[in-house]
């Protein structure tokens, strides 16, 4: 006879619980691995399990991502996409949107940087009135 198989190497592992993905990630401009990545970060900031991330758990989420908005900015964007109005609670979908409109808000900015790169000819930083006309 031949041992059990499938639950070796699990010991003392928690049961992961899965996030399920209910937005259109074309309509959001996500990739399956930005997906991958915001659910690893989500899971890891999620120290209850309940899939979901408190204000203050998504407070250090966007420091630890580099994105350090205010208080009034960060509740402006969660109230935005949370469905919780009391506690402003942010579950993995709203999370998805969330950071899906940090991107454009970040790209956008990036791409005013390389605008103005573009009229600002020598590279200081400013523009001068003859480098705009």
């Amino acid at each position: 006879g031949r041992g059990k198989k499938g639950k070796a190497g699990m010991v003392g592992k928690k049961e992961m619980y899965d996030l399920i993905v209910n937005i259109d990630l074309k309509e959001w401009n996500l990739s399956d691995q930005q997906v991958a990545d915001y659910k690893e970060v989500f899971m890891l900031f999620d120290r209850d399990e309940d899939g979901v991330l408190s204000f203050a758990e998504l407070q250090v989420v966007m420091k630890s991502l580099g994105q350090r908005p205010s208080e009034e900015e960060l509740l402006t964007a969660v109230r935005e996409v949370s469905e919780d109005y009391i506690y402003d609670t942010v579950e993995f979908n709203e999370f998805l949107q969330l950071m899906s409109k940090q991107q454009e808000q970040s790209y956008s900015h990036e791409q005013l940087t390389e605008a103005f790169r573009l009229f600002d000819e020598d590279d200081d930083g400013m523009l001068t009135v003859s480098e705009l006309s």
